[in-house]
């Protein structure tokens, strides 16, 4: 943690309290409570933890009102232009950029964890056909702790280390075997000729019947998905994967509770939710009125994949993303799509619109995965677990660097109680 510089105080009545101030590396100082009660009795209240930081962290920043999002210090657009998703991995989880030999060695590793242990075949095929894939893919990262006993003692640093790689290993190949059961299809194999990203689109979309051959520039957008999701701080999903942790729970079951909450539609089902808006608006005249629609505050309706929650300013993963979807939409030669018309008009418009200008609402990196993901052929069910693939590295770096934390304690929040005092119990026959 950052060294003290200077104090705040906070005046309770009579008493005035002295509380220590953090100074950041990059970002906002911050107040330390962590004594309030105990000098005060008084506890601070803040739904959603907004204005709390739980945690000291050194693997992601962002400022908001920059538009700046920073892996160890790179900004996103460099890592994303110049490097490569696992690249960003051994950066978000060792924190330096590897050398040759290092990255080598590191890419072998994952690629040769890529298969399941084939007993977990039977596990798949206990939900129902029409699961859910994320559903499908909770289930079967928790059930990994019941494989894979040799990494599950968090203590042991090696341990911690191959639970680590097995885990981004083999979620590409759980989330495409959720995907392929869903469907009907037999399940494809992992290659171990195949980089990171083509090996999961072939995972996805090949079949027994013929040869697949995976398209670079399908294969170089879906490494930006997964490079661009990555890891984003102390987000919802990263701030259960590591509470979960702070249990003392193995690996496998952390992940997994990242997973469920990575599936609520305000987190990782953004990008859902944003294609099954471009759906409801169906063509590109009806656009004008749902603006309408979306300027009228008494109106519920909303324009999904614009704004967001952390940033202010263009989100620097759209940025990235933006140049994909267009190469991507060229290729497969689909700017006809009715869908995606809709997309490029209604994104045009918002971005020449002073309502969304004044109002910082940009398209953000679910409207262009979204577009991304539905032009390659990914049904909108597949959206969330693609995500959950992406941010599996991030969860771990957050888990690794909260474990190693010498400061870690079980985490516990406190409650503004206003439900009934004490009361004397009322036998039933006189109520």
């Amino acid at each position: 943690m950052a060294g003290k510089s200077k104090t705040a105080k906070l005046i309770i009545g009579a008493n005035e309290i002295e509380l220590p101030i953090h100074s950041p590396s990059a970002g906002a100082n911050v107040i330390d409570v962590t004594t309030l009660y105990n000098q005060a009795g008084v506890f601070t209240y803040d739904p959603g933890f907004t204005s709390t930081a739980s945690c000291d962290s050194t693997i992601t920043f962002i400022d908001g009102y920059k538009g700046e999002l920073l892996h160890r210090g790179y900004p996103i657009d460099q890592l994303a232009d110049k490097s490569h998703y696992l690249e960003v991995c051994f950066l978000l989880l060792y924190g330096y950029l590897p050398t040759g030999a290092e990255l080598e060695d590191f890419e072998h590793r994952v690629t040769t964890h890529t298969m399941l242990h084939e007993q977990m075949m039977y596990f798949f095929r206990g939900f129902r056909r029409d699961a859910h894939p994320m559903a499908v893919m909770t289930g079967v990262v928790g059930a990994m702790s019941a494989f894979y006993h040799d990494s599950t003692d968090i203590t042991d640093s090696w341990q911690r280390e191959v639970a680590s790689i097995r885990l981004i290993a083999k979620m590409p190949t759980i989330a495409a075997m959720a995907y392929k059961y869903t469907i009907g299809q037999p399940f494809v194999y992992p290659l171990n000729n195949l980089d990171y990203a083509s090996n999961f689109l072939r995972m996805c979309f090949a079949v027994p019947a013929e040869e697949y051959q995976v398209n670079p520039i399908l294969s170089r957008a879906m490494d930006r998905i997964f490079t661009l999701h990555a890891d984003h701080e102390q987000n919802a999903s990263t701030s259960t994967v590591r509470l979960a942790s702070s249990s003392g729970a193995n690996p496998f079951a952390c992940i997994a509770a990242g997973i469920a909450c990575l599936w609520g539609p305000a987190h990782g089902g953004a990008n859902q939710a944003c294609l099954e808006m471009l759906k409801e608006i169906g063509t590109v005249d009806r656009i004008p009125e749902y603006i309408t629609r979306a300027k009228d505050k008494d109106d519920p309706f909303r324009l999904m994949g614009f704004g967001h929650r952390v940033y202010k300013n263009i989100d620097p993963r759209a940025r990235v993303l933006k140049k994909s979807a267009d190469e991507v939409l060229e290729l497969l030669g689909i700017e006809d799509n009715p869908l995606l018309q809709v997309a490029k008009e209604l994104e045009n418009m918002a971005l020449n619109d002073q309502y969304f200008i004044e109002k910082k609402l940009f398209p953000n990196v679910d409207f262009y995965s979204g577009i991304i993901l539905e032009a390659m052929g990914f049904p909108t069910s597949m959206f969330t677990p693609i995500f959950a693939v992406s941010r599996t590295v991030g969860w771990i770096s957050q888990w690794k660097e909260m474990i190693a934390d010498p400061q870690v304690k079980i985490g516990r929040p406190r409650q503004l109680y206003l439900g009934e005092t004490l009361r004397d119990y009322v036998d039933i026959e006189n109520r």
